[in-house]
């Protein structure tokens, strides 16, 4: 049996997944964001929000959802859903510099970063890649927030887990690392939460 189907079939059985479906966003992966933001209380109404890697959409459907007053998406691909109001690119963060993703906002309140590599099976390779999409979420975080937004972003667990989290302290007020409780047993992701950003 091909491995989508496996894929398949367990989501046909995952909580999350069915919850979803049924209350119209586009991945579970939106009650994740939930969860953190119920626990760190990221959002406001008019918020500014960027989020990277936006792709299927379900974070950008909660944040609308918040009443964000500014919604930007960038992802590899084009959304399947739509969101109102969201200006979404279409691009490789890795190519696209902070002022493309501003627009004519002056800087994001929240910046989010959902993304995880192509994974390959080779756990060393995957962490790097994932260390490598986080490290570059930092970076455009540090180029577009204001001053005390903050800063969400996915991160497997690997060699450099620690060196980034200390990055992240020396910038933001306050760091914690979550792990969502709709995240999958098996995973080995975890999310930086980074508030109170202070422009060195």
């Amino acid at each position: 049996m091909s491995r989508k189907k496996l894929s398949d079939r367990g989501a046909r059985h995952d909580p999350y997944h069915q919850r979803a479906k049924r209350e119209g966003y586009a991945a579970r992966s939106v009650f994740k964001l939930g969860e953190i933001d119920e626990r760190f209380k990221l959002f406001h109404p008019g918020a500014r929000v960027l989020d990277l890697g936006c792709r299927p959409g379900s974070w950008l459907q909660y944040c609308h959802e918040r009443h964000a007053g500014a919604l930007v998406g960038i992802d590899r691909e084009p959304l399947d859903v739509v969101i109102p109001g969201a200006r979404i690119l279409v691009g490789d963060i890795n190519e696209t510099e902070p002022a493309q993703l501003l627009g004519d906002l002056a800087r994001f309140d929240v910046v989010l970063s959902d993304m995880a590599p192509d994974t390959s099976g080779i756990r060393h390779l995957d962490q790097t890649r994932s260390e490598q999409l986080f490290e570059r979420a930092l970076w455009i975080a540090e180029q577009t927030l204001a001053i005390g937004g903050s800063f969400v972003a996915k991160l497997f667990q690997g060699p450099e887990f620690q060196t980034l989290v200390t990055r992240c302290r020396a910038n933001f007020a306050a760091v914690k690392m979550v792990k969502p409780k709709s995240t999958r047993s098996q995973s080995i992701e975890q999310y930086v939460v980074a508030r109170g950003f202070e422009e060195k």
